[in-house]
């Protein structure tokens, strides 16, 4: 009889064993696959950086002596315009559609000037508290904070973006949340409250506009 207990408890610890193991591998292949889907979407979302030009604007410039030329300095990827760089010099012409400062992250526009924000995952001065949800909803709306803040100022090209399907916005936010987290407070707008009532209104015109046309297909 001991014998017969002692091998029903060796054959239910075996059980156990083998369970726990097995449990233990699903959820590894479970987390392996998310990794890798994870892993899928930033390399997408990196080409839609690289195709839709993201590093043009949010990604300071600098003088690379050797190629005669300047060019996005991508030790600080998509940190937005740094905050002790200069404003762009001069005034704005009656046909001037803006002027842009030396380190293209800086626009003076004929309502104000505006800096390229931030696009890191740093919690403090980028985008390292957001969500997918109010990213992606930010980019349909045209609108900050998941589509409930102040209107996304020119040059910003969020219209082009909501065209996008969800599943490369996503894609896209991936991406941003992957990139080496670089803290670089930008500074406010100087744009006057008024004039981001003015310029809120309008985006909601020109949102629906923008929804009469065709959706882009993945």
């Amino acid at each position: 009889m001991r014998t017969d207990k002692r091998t029903g408890v060796m054959i239910g610890v075996t059980l156990a064993v083998a369970l726990a193991t097995a449990s233990g591998v699903g959820r590894a292949k479970t987390v392996a696959k998310g990794e890798a889907a994870g892993a899928a979407a930033a390399e997408r979302g990196a080409m839609i950086v690289q195709i839709g030009g993201c590093n043009h604007c949010h990604t300071p410039w600098m003088f690379d002596a050797s190629l005669g030329m300047p060019v996005p300095d991508m030790k600080r990827m998509l940190s937005g315009h740094p905050a002790d760089a200069p404003d762009p010099e001069g005034k704005v012409g009656k046909r001037d559609v803006g002027l842009i400062g030396p380190t293209f992250t800086s626009f003076a526009m004929p309502f104000g000037t505006v800096y390229a924000p931030n696009l890191t995952p740093d919690k403090d001065t980028g985008m390292g508290t957001w969500t997918e949800k109010m990213f992606v909803d930010a980019i349909k709306n045209g609108k900050h904070m998941g589509g409930n803040g102040r209107a996304i100022l020119p040059p910003m090209p969020w219209m082009d973006l909501s065209a996008l399907p969800e599943t490369d916005l996503k894609a896209l936010y991936a991406f941003l949340k992957s990139i080496p987290a670089v803290r670089n407070p930008v500074p406010a707008h100087k744009v006057p409250e008024p004039v981001y009532a003015v310029i809120t209104e309008n985006f909601e015109k020109l949102k629906k506009a923008m929804q009469a046309r065709p959706a882009a297909k993945p």
